[in-house]
């Protein structure tokens, strides 16, 4: 995936801090996970599509006190950042379609 990798020492900046800013998508995912491999080009897609949006992501291998804080117990799972708060969060692989649906960015203007 081409996304921004976010760490540590950068989330509070790349994803909190980010009030009034546009939304972020943070991709909790790992290097020996399948299901995070396919899901790459999906977000790489929605990354494209929106101009609206962030999308990084975050290796739970080496940053595992970020996924702990946030209750992340599988992976792939995405969160949807507003004003440095999660709104919404998907768990798993799935199709665009179902992706955008859990994360209430289906139908938001781009």
């Amino acid at each position: 995936m081409s996304g921004i990798d976010v760490t540590d020492a950068t989330f509070e900046a790349d994803v909190v801090e980010r009030s009034f800013a546009a939304p972020v998508v943070v991709d909790f995912w790992a290097e020996w996970c399948g299901p995070c491999h396919a899901i790459a080009p999906v977000l790489d897609q929605i990354a494209e599509e929106r101009s609206d949006l962030k999308v990084v992501k975050l290796n739970i291998d080496e940053e595992p006190s970020i996924a702990q804080r946030y209750g992340v117990m599988s992976i792939p799972t995405l969160i949807l950042f507003k004003d440095g708060e999660p709104q919404a969060a998907a768990v798993g692989a799935m199709p665009k379609s179902m992706l955008e649906e859990r994360l209430g960015l289906a139908g938001a203007a781009a």
